[in-house]
Formats: structure tokens, C-alpha cells, sequence
């Protein structure tokens, strides 16, 4: 289904612009934009702005820059409002690298980007700039059943005094505002990211309120986005709507090799497996874990890259079992040239969650050339790997033994070569932000 169609019938059209030419980067696999693409404010609304309070709502404290007019975008740009992530940039998880990516390539392609974040996972109190995208940390709560919904909450009201040309909500916890955005004036896109009801850290309720999440964003969003085929096709028979299938891009930015992460952590390369996932039930740290150690001593080691924002049991086991377990490595949140480092030295990595929507951890591995195992479950299947690169979820002795394999099996130079190609075609954050855009159009005023 083309991008165009997943609007709602209320919804405007619009006729989609030229396409921005592109280049390699050296060194990646993405490819960035040369030059804008032309795109041109729809009347007034696009630029007409509140005049900003002195401090921001929820908490947040306003730059200069935003009381003077609560920062007008640039003359002639519509506006984009970014919301339902923690933050970034290299904040930990899914869909705040989605959001990462994404946004620096809509403002290349010539529209105004804010992301509204949450003040804790955030290296600054106050607004500020990233590159061309401006980020809001906002005040939310620090108890995990709050922190999302009553950061949304806050998130649109902020919105609605900014006036965007479109709120892009991110998930479907924070899609539960969609009704109180669209009574605000907002035209909402929303992306659904997942079945985030299906995760093992949910009681009852969250789950309840999750579901009601997915059906008012499918339903009373003005347009609706999917990062899997699956999602598209569910989303389709249980609402009868229009959803557009954009899955997540993968790019590898140039890295300064010798960040020094592997002699800090005793780490050799190509002598380590690797996980970079946050400490949650979903991502099962456990497994692999029960599957590593049973494997006795082959000189290499397991590395887990990843942290949890809240202290939770689960997070304390995997602490408790990696200390138990000889050559377990846990290094805890990484990004930039450090995540990257890891990434390119290690010798396989392993995904074994039992939930996902479409793992940008494992492109990631792909788009390095790693060789990869995932678990069998349909987010993972999706992406069409050879039957060898998958095993049965929660199985600990077919884990263990893939891994054995893969180790004493390392892939070909031109298995490498191909497995890194593939990627680049059919995974790019260009194309993501191109479709992207075609649905924001679609939504303009």
C-alpha cells in the first residue's frame, strides 16, 4: 500500500514533489541528501505561531531563542511536532534511533523539526538545538506506568500552543492523546511500532490502556503509519483502515575506530558475542545467558550493551546471572563511535526477544556485516534471513548450538559484501524520511 493512501478521507491531498538526489557516505550505508527538496508553506497556518510564555509547559525551560516568538520556524518551512519518545540524541531504544534518524532527514528535505523529549534521559534541562532539529525535554514522571502517557499528555497541550503543521505521535501507549490532540486542532499522524501490549513488563491494565492506545490511534488518526508488513495487514483487518508500510532504516556512520571501549571492558576483537538491547523481559538477556554458559569455554566472550530506566527484577537477574557466568560482559548503554566499535568487532550477534517491531538493533548487526541469530518470532522472520540465522524462541539448547555454529563458521568476505549491500538497498533512512514525507503532505492545511 503506497504511503499517499494511509490517510484519512478528511484529509486533504496533495500532489508529492521531486526527489532530493542523494550520495553515499563513505564509510556507511545510508545514503544523504545532496540537496533540499522544495517544499512550500500551505497559507498562513504553516508560519502563524503563539507568542510564547517565559517558561515553558511542564516543567520545561525555554531558550532565549524560543521566548523570542517560542522560536518561529524558518520563513517558507512547514512545521513537524515529534512526540511519544524519551529523546534524543543517543537516547537508548527503538524508537527514539527511529525518531533520531528520521528527523535530521525531514529537516535536511526543508521542513522545521521539533522532538519533544523527556527531561530525565536528556542531556539538557532547557530547549536547545541538534544540528537543524530543535528538542523540548518536558517534565514527565519517573514511575514507568506514568511516564509515558502523562508525558504525552503534556506533550500535545505544548503542541497545540506551537501549532504545527503536523503532530507525529510515536507508538501506540502515547496514542491514547490522539482524541485530545485532534479536539486541540492537531492533524496527527501516528506511527505504530509495535505490539507494545504483548510485552511481559505489562500488568492487566497497561495492556488494557495499550490496546486503546492502538485502536484510537488507527482510528482517529489522520494518518497512520506501520513499520512491518505485519502490522500493516493486522492493523488493516481489525480497523478496516489505510496503514503505510515504512519499515526502519539503517545507517552506519563513519566511526573513529579505537574509542577504547574494547580494552576497558577486556574485550578482544572477533572474540565476542554480542546483544545491545535494554535490560527488559521482551529482550530475554536470560537466554542467552543460560545458552552462553552451557557452552562452556570456547575463548569468547558475551557482551550485553544496554541498561534499564527503571530498576525492575528482571534487570536485577540479568546483573546477578552475569556475574555468575564467566566471560559475561554487561557494559551498559553505549552509543556513538563506542556502540559502533562493538558493533564492527564483534564476531556474531544474537537477538532473542520474544517482541519486537522491526528490530533496528539486528539491522544495525546486518548493515556491519555481522553474521546474525534471531529468534523465530514474526517481527524477526520478516526480514527474510536464511533458515540457519534463526532459532526457536525460549529454546536454550538450539540457541546454543546455533551459537556454536556461527562461531566455528564465520560468513565469506563476499558473504559479508552481499549481506552488507542487501541492506543498503532495502533499508535506507532516505526513502524512510521520503515516505514519511508523502504522508505529511497529504495532511496539509
Amino acid at each position: 500500500m503506497s504511503s499517499q493512501t494511509a490517510v484519512s478521507r478528511d484529509a486533504p491531498q496533495q500532489a508529492r514533489g521531486s526527489a532530493a538526489s542523494v550520495r553515499t557516505a563513505r564509510g556507511g550505508v545510508e545514503r544523504f541528501p545532496e540537496k533540499l527538496l522544495s517544499v512550500h508553506a500551505q497559507g498562513g497556518a504553516t508560519t502563524a505561531l503563539l507568542e510564547g510564555p517565559s517558561s515553558g509547559l511542564g516543567g520545561v525551560a525555554l531558550s532565549p531563542e524560543d521566548r523570542d516568538g517560542f522560536h518561529r520556524s524558518i520563513a517558507g518551512r512547514p512545521r513537524v511536532v515529534m512526540l511519544g519518545l524519551r529523546g534524543i540524541p543517543d537516547v537508548q531504544g527503538g524508537v527514539e534511533k527511529h525518531v533520531e534518524m528520521l528527523s535530521t532527514r525531514l529537516a535536511a528535505l526543508g521542513w522545521s523539526v521539533d522532538v519533544i523529549g523527556r527531561q530525565r534521559y536528556l542531556a539538557k534541562s532547557s530547549s536547545y538545538s541538534w544540528g537543524e532539529v530543535r528538542v523540548f525535554p518536558l517534565w514527565a514522571p519517573r514511575l514507568m506506568a506514568l511516564e509515558a502517557i502523562v508525558h504525552t499528555f503534556v506533550g500535545v497541550c505544548f503542541a497545540a500552543l506551537r501549532r504545527p503543521d503536523v503532530l507525529h505521535i510515536h507508538a501506540i501507549g502515547p496514542a491514547l492523546l490522539v482524541p485530545l490532540a485532534r479536539l486541540l486542532g492537531l492533524r496527527v499522524v501516528v506511527t505504530h511500532h509495535g505490539y507494545d501490549y504483548d510485552r511481559q513488563k505489562w500488568g492487566t491494565f497497561a495492556k488494557r490502556m495499550l490496546k486503546l492506545g492502538e485502536r484510537l490511534g488507527m482510528r482517529l488518526a489522520h494518518g497512520r503509519i506501520a513499520i512491518s508488513k505485519d502490522i500493516v495487514e493486522t492493523m488493516g483487518e481489525r480497523y478496516t483502515v489505510p496503514v503505510a508500510l515504512i519499515p526502519n532504516g539503517v545507517a552506519i556512520a563513519p566511526w573513529r575506530a579505537g574509542t577504547g571501549i574494547l580494552d576497558e571492558f577486556g574485550l578482544t576483537r572477533r572474540r565476542y558475542v554480542l546483544l545491545a538491547a535494554r535490560l527488559v523481559p521482551e529482550k530475554r538477556q536470560t537466554d542467552l545467558i543460560r545458552a552462553f554458559a552451557s557452552l562452556g569455554d570456547t575463548g569468547v566472550k558475551l557482551v550485553l550493551a544496554g541498561s534499564a530506566e527503571f530498576e525492575t527484577p528482571y534487570a536485577n537477574e540479568v546483573r546477578a546471572m552475569a556475574e555468575a557466568v564467566p566471560g559475561v560482559v554487561l557494559t551498559g548503554f553505549q552509543s556513538g563511535d563506542r556502540l559502533a566499535e562493538l558493533f564492527a568487532e564483534a564476531t556474531l550477534f544474537v537477538l532473542p526477544s520474544s517482541h519486537e517491531g522491526m528490530p533496528i538493533a539486528l539491522l544495525e548487526a546486518m548493515a556491519h556485516g555481522l553474521p546474525v541469530l534471531a529468534s523465530d518470532i514474526v517481527a524477526n522472520r520478516e526480514l527474510g534471513l536464511p533458515d540457519d540465522d534463526y532459532f526457536p524462541l525460549g529454546d536454550i539448547d538450539a540457541l546454543a548450538a546455533a551459537i556454536a555454529r556461527k562461531i566455528e563458521n564465520p560468513p565469506s568476505d563476499d558473504e559479508v559484501r552481499s549481506q552488507v549491500a542487501h541492506m543498503e538497498s532495502t533499508h535506507s533512512w532516505a526513502s524512510v524520511a521520503q515516505k514519511t514525507l508523502a504522508i505529511y503532505r497529504a495532511l496539509a492545511r
